[in-house]
């Protein structure tokens, strides 16, 4: 089953606020030990926004991902940000370079195939894997607009096919009036919030996409907006996204370090189930597995914790779900620190400048490189989730994966004493397999049984798992 791409248009809802028209807003790799089989991507969740944060000490670099998908004109974006960022600080990217983040971190399943029983050599191999298992027009009336409610416009840029605006404000409520008369439907319930961005010192990064540089230029699609500035606070916001969303919302969050995985401070942190041995024919259906598996988790957790999928040096991987990122796409994304040893703000906003093209291109098994990427996802709604989340730099650089096996019994002609013991050991352990499944996604261990291709033949229902008729208790009453 391939899973169907259906981004939806609320691709900053988690940043900012997205406004307009009344919306708010590869090929098998082989691996050691084992063939990489398939991968579960962003692409299978709906209402799914995209996010790279790029950390070093107090520099921060964000890549925001853009899949609005309603009339380009009535595309625009509010999000909080730490300081007035200057236009060497604003970078427009490429939707493909988030693409490769996504896909190399993705959770993936990893094929293996057991040999001939009766080679002796079998039984080592399983011990061991066992054990390592704004536009230019009304320019004045606008300032002057926005001087009587207190707000002010402390810079305009022209980044690409966009028109940026970098605002202050003494109240919220004078924001809020200035945004919407200048066509940014804000929510009413948004006060709340942009007061207490107001209060911590936060300006407010506006983008609107400009459709003749945007048509001039010959693009259809929205690029992704980078943004780099500094700050103590390692944060992103996401409240005001919640305000006008239908139901939850997923985000995730590549965070690239030089050293060390990125975790919440102010959220609970937990891991993806990893490692678990599952039926082959899930290879069919990997897409649903993993959204149930997913959404089972998130259910255990009551939807108050940010999952890790991912945790691994880019330079190399095992299983690859893709090729690890080369130097000259990470500086892409604005991992500033490689192959330079000091960068300004100022002059060019840490990475947003051209990559170097002597750096070669890492290949997967090689050496690693000096960066360290952790795969964030997050579910949420306004109550669940009521702060932005903070975030952390820790010293902690051992790997972490989702990842899912599956084991292919040997089907062959074997004529040895070890071949009847090695039938009754699989059938147990496809057994096994049905019940770590079931657990996983809460799917009924009975339909997961039909699905197996038995060593042996179809083993006997016992009828353990068949769901109980429904018990007819008027009978008998009157």
């Amino acid at each position: 089953m391939q899973p169907q791409k259906c981004r939806s248009s609320l691709w900053l809802t988690l940043v900012g606020i997205l406004v307009g028209g009344g919306l708010v807003a590869s090929s098998p790799a082989q691996a050691f030990c084992g063939y990489f089989v398939a991968k579960a991507g962003s692409e299978l969740f709906n209402k799914a926004s995209r996010v790279v944060l790029v950390r070093d000490e107090d520099r921060t670099v964000i890549t925001m991902a853009n899949d609005y998908q309603g009339n380009a004109s009535e595309f625009a974006m509010v999000v909080p940000v730490p300081t007035v960022l200057e236009k060497s600080q604003i970078n427009v990217g490429e939707n493909a370079w988030v693409d490769r983040v996504d896909g190399f971190t993705a959770p993936r399943l990893a094929e293996y195939f057991d040999p001939d029983p009766c080679q002796t050599r079998f039984y080592m191999e399983r011990a061991m894997s066992m054990q390592n298992a704004p536009g230019a027009p009304m320019k004045k009336a606008r300032n002057k607009s926005a001087k009587s409610l207190g707000v002010k416009i402390e810079a305009t840029y022209e980044v690409g096919e966009y028109d940026i605006l970098i605002l202050s404000a003494k109240q919220s409520d004078g924001l809020q009036t200035w945004l919407i008369e200048n066509g940014y439907k804000i929510p009413r319930k948004a006060t709340k919030i942009l007061r207490s961005y107001i209060k911590q010192g936060m300006k407010f990064f506006v983008a609107k996409i400009n459709i003749g540089r945007q048509e001039k230029a010959g693009r259809q699609m929205l690029r992704p907006l980078q943004i780099a500035y500094e700050s103590k606070r390692f944060m992103l916001p996401i409240r005001l996204g919640t305000l006008n969303a239908k139901g939850h919302q997923d985000l995730f969050v590549y965070a690239i370090t030089k050293k060390g995985r990125v975790e919440s401070t102010n959220y609970q942190n937990t891991r993806i189930p990893t490692g678990q041995e599952i039926p082959v024919f899930v290879k069919k259906d990997f897409a649903n597995f993993y959204r149930a598996m997913f959404d089972k988790q998130v259910e255990k957790d009551h939807m108050k914790t940010v999952i890790t999928e991912y945790a691994w040096n880019m330079g190399w991987c095992d299983p690859c779900a893709a090729d690890p990122l080369s130097s000259k796409e990470l500086k892409q994304l604005g991992v500033f620190w490689l192959g330079q040893k000091d960068l300004s703000t100022k002059k060019n906003g840490f990475g947003l400048v051209k990559p170097n093209p002597r750096i070669r291109r890492p290949r997967p098994g090689g050496r690693g490189q000096e960066a360290f990427v952790t795969r964030m996802h997050v579910r949420y709604t306004a109550k669940k989730f009521p702060e932005d989340l903070l975030f952390q730099v820790t010293k902690d650089t051992k790997n972490f994966q989702g990842r899912y096996v599956l084991r292919h019994p040997f089907r062959g002609e074997s004529k040895c004493e070890l071949a009847k013991e090695y039938k009754v050991t699989v059938r147990k352990q496809q057994e096994k397999r049905v019940q770590e499944l079931a657990n996983l996604t809460g799917w009924m261990p009975a339909d997961l049984r039909r699905k197996v291709a038995w060593v042996g033949g179809k083993p006997a229902d016992n009828g353990a798992d068949k769901k109980k008729k429904k018990d007819k208790w008027w009978q008998g009453i009157w």
